[in-house]
């Protein structure tokens, strides 16, 4: 038997003057001491790429092993079959670099490492990132916009990411001695030379039993009848899609808030409206003369109430206003149970058990959870029908939710996306298709992932920001808080971070703003932490202000 190790990328130092440096792979072989009988040749079988050379050695004793070593990636771009070969051949593969070469590093992410992947193609062979070399640079600036991003080295965390992604063991060699080779990634590289000689030999004696079989007499066999064959999909993601969005809250055009002002969470119109008429009711999508059920119609009113001037309807055949409508739960118990009732409906609407247990849990007292139960039960009602406990349980509610999203299906009903289509339109639903396709998910985030650009425009709403002066900012229209929510959903961290300190920093402005109670509980304890003026001193300037002006104090020079 034998074992094929490739071997892609240049470890070699950048800032090294030892330009006689050895390779990882030749490293290896000359110490180990399980190899013997090195021979190391340019490829014969691949001649057309001279920058591969291949390494014979005996391992274990009698297995045969043949390494690969292809310092250039070049050979990618200019033999693909050749490189494809060469993976599709591969027991093992070992991917280098040095640490302080950041722009082969680079290529190697944006480029080569996704071309390993396709030529892979799912095949289960282990792989190796090796980080080779010493830092040899100062701590670099971790400042976004500087131009230092540039820096020679790679970090640990990049390297340990790029294995996260590529699913394969990460390993930093400082030097190429024998703690390192030997010891450290020869032990790695020997333990899946060993799993896959096991599998090997697995595979040979299975072929082995079955040809041995095949060679026994065998009684005559009586045909079946064919048979029609079975079509088997691929296992449906739905409730688990519908469960992401939720917990995410990408696309959400809702916010639940409790009586006293405080966001509960935060949820997506055509969800509720698609397991709900109470929703449909409160959001427009019907009328009380279209359901003709008095039960629905108070469940409506005595549950929520959606706060006026919330958002205003969107113009005919436009998408409606992408600023959450508010809603008032007014029932206090069932708000405190509103983030359980949620992921029960995301989930499917029909693991009642589950949600029963929850606000067991979490409420404690029996009358209370009757009482929550209850109120989700009408919720949930049919019009025309009534609703009991063994219809929760039963499959109808699971039925319902299925199949109720095609009622929004190729209408314009809270679409707030419309598909142009060689002079057609076909409207949909942004939060539906982020839930269920990845594509979409990407187009609608920052789907080009041009980082430098994304900084400009950084820097660029920072300084406009910093130049406006306090009246301005006092009676400008631009809402700073929708502000910090995009620069949230669009994971532009600089920004959404410089925004909370810059509404902390201008406290007596933004506390003053509408606007201001859209904020949530974290973003809420971070402001009031780190606002400027500060209460103590507020209340000391309150005071010196008031010893001044009482008679206690008289100016001495009057």
């Amino acid at each position: 038997m034998s074992v094929n190790i490739v071997a892609f990328g240049n470890e070699r130092d950048v800032l090294s003057e030892d330009s006689q440096q050895s390779s990882l792979m030749w490293s290896y072989l000359r110490r180990s001491a399980l190899i013997s009988e090195i021979d190391s040749s340019p490829s014969a079988e691949h001649a057309r790429s001279p920058v591969t050379t291949e390494y014979q050695a005996c391992v274990f004793g009698n297995v045969r092993l043949v390494v690969h070593d292809c310092p250039l990636w070049d050979i990618f771009d200019s033999d693909w079959y050749t490189s494809r070969s060469l993976i599709g051949g591969a027991d093992i593969i070992v991917i280098k670099y040095s640490v302080n070469d950041k722009t082969s590093f680079q290529d190697l992410k944006d480029s080569y490492v996704p071309m390993i992947k396709k030529a892979l193609n799912h095949c289960s062979v282990p792989v190796i990132i090796s980080a080779v070399g010493a830092r040899k640079n100062a701590v670099p600036c971790t400042c976004p916009l500087c131009t230092l991003d540039r820096r020679s080295c790679v970090t640990t965390s990049e390297g340990a990411q790029l294995a996260k992604e590529f699913g394969a063991t990460y390993l930093e060699l400082h030097a190429l001695n024998d703690f390192y080779i030997q010891k450290y990634f020869g032990g790695v590289l020997e333990y899946f030379m060993i799993q896959s000689l096991n599998q090997k030999s697995s595979e040979k004696m299975k072929k082995k039993k079955k040809t041995q079989k095949c060679h026994r007499v065998q009684p005559p066999q009586l045909e079946q009848p064919e048979k029609m064959p079975i079509l088997k999909g691929e296992a449906s993601h739905y409730d688990s899609d519908l469960h992401n969005l939720l917990f995410c809250c990408q696309c959400a055009d809702v916010a639940f808030y409790s009586e006293d002002s405080s966001k509960v969470v935060e949820a997506h119109k055509v969800i509720l409206c698609s397991v709900s008429h109470v929703f449909m009711l409160l959001f427009d999508v019907k009328s009380p003369a279209d359901i003709h059920d008095p039960s629905i119609l108070r469940t409506a009113q005595n549950l929520f109430a959606v706060e006026a001037g919330a958002g205003p309807p969107a113009p005919r055949g436009m998408p409606p206003c992408s600023v959450p409508v508010r809603v008032v739960v007014k029932d206090s118990v069932f708000c405190s149970c509103l983030s359980d009732i949620l992921h029960f409906i995301y989930s499917g609407a029909f693991q009642w058990d589950r949600l029963e247990e929850d606000i067991k849990k979490k409420l404690k007292d029996s009358e209370k959870t009757e009482h929550v139960l209850e109120k989700v039960k009408c919720i949930l009602k049919t019009p025309g029908k009534l609703n009991n406990l063994r219809d929760c349980r039963s499959h109808q509610i699971k039925r319902l939710y299925n199949t109720s999203l095609r009622l929004f299906f190729n209408t314009p009903v809270l679409a707030d996306v419309i598909f142009t289509i060689q002079g057609a339109t076909v409207p949909a639903h942004r939060a539906v298709l982020v839930a269920r396709c990845e594509v979409m998910a990407a187009m609608f985030n920052e789907m080009y992932q041009v980082m430098r650009l994304q900084h400009i425009c950084e820097l660029y709403i920072i300084t406009q920001l910093q130049s406006m002066p306090s009246r301005e900012l006092a009676s400008t229209s631009l809402s700073i808080v929708s502000l910090l929510k995009k620069a949230k959903f669009h994971n532009s961290d600089c920004l959404s971070t410089w925004l909370l300190h810059f509404i902390a920093t201008n406290y007596l402005i933004f506390s003053q703003k509408p606007e201001f109670q859209d904020l949530s509980v974290e973003e809420r304890n971070f402001v009031e932490m780190h606002r400027w003026p500060s209460n103590l001193y507020l209340k000391q300037l309150a005071e010196y202000r008031n010893y001044i002006h009482s008679q206690k104090c008289h100016c001495t020079v009057m």
